[in-house]
């Protein structure tokens, strides 16, 4: 049997977190925007039912998303106790690690309060539209910090 090469399973590892991130992030990005479109469709019924559809699926799509890149971000980081060799942050001054992880719990944070309004737009109603375009922008700002966290680690 081969052994493993712990390079190549970091690199794997890390390629498949990096794309789940993505997806999920994509997810979080666009599922304001219908909340927004869901706003401005008025008493469309027809257009209410198809973008209250679109919505749900991808929240579900979210989640199953972030479920992986969180599985295989615990790879990442305890990786190093399964493959001899696997590169680690344990132990290492990590202080940007706990900020990013802080922020990508605002991000699913966000995420969750997004689903939720998807799910009680009939019912309760959304906020303006002026205040879901805000709400629209929030996780690009929180995106821009973790990629500048993870990019320049500066504590």
């Amino acid at each position: 049997m081969p052994a493993i090469d712990p390079g190549q399973t970091y690199f794997w590892v890390k390629a498949l977190h990096l794309l789940f991130v993505m997806a999920w992030v994509a997810a979080g990005f666009y599922l304001p925007r219908i909340l927004v479109n869901l706003r401005e469709a008025g008493a469309e019924p027809a257009v209410q039912a198809r973008l209250v559809l679109m919505g749900r699926r991808l929240y579900r799509f979210g989640h199953v998303m972030f479920g992986l890149a969180v599985v295989l971000g615990l790879v990442l980081w305890l990786g190093y106790r399964v493959v001899d060799g696997f590169p680690t942050m344990v132990g290492s001054p990590a202080g940007w690690l706990h900020a990013k992880l802080t922020l990508v719990a605002l991000l699913l944070a966000h995420f969750i309060v997004a689903g939720r309004w998807l799910k009680g737009a009939a019912a309760r109603g959304l906020p303006s539209v002026r205040a879901l375009k805000v709400f629209n922008e929030v996780p690009v700002l929180l995106l821009l910090l973790v990629i500048w966290l993870v990019l320049a680690k500066p504590f």
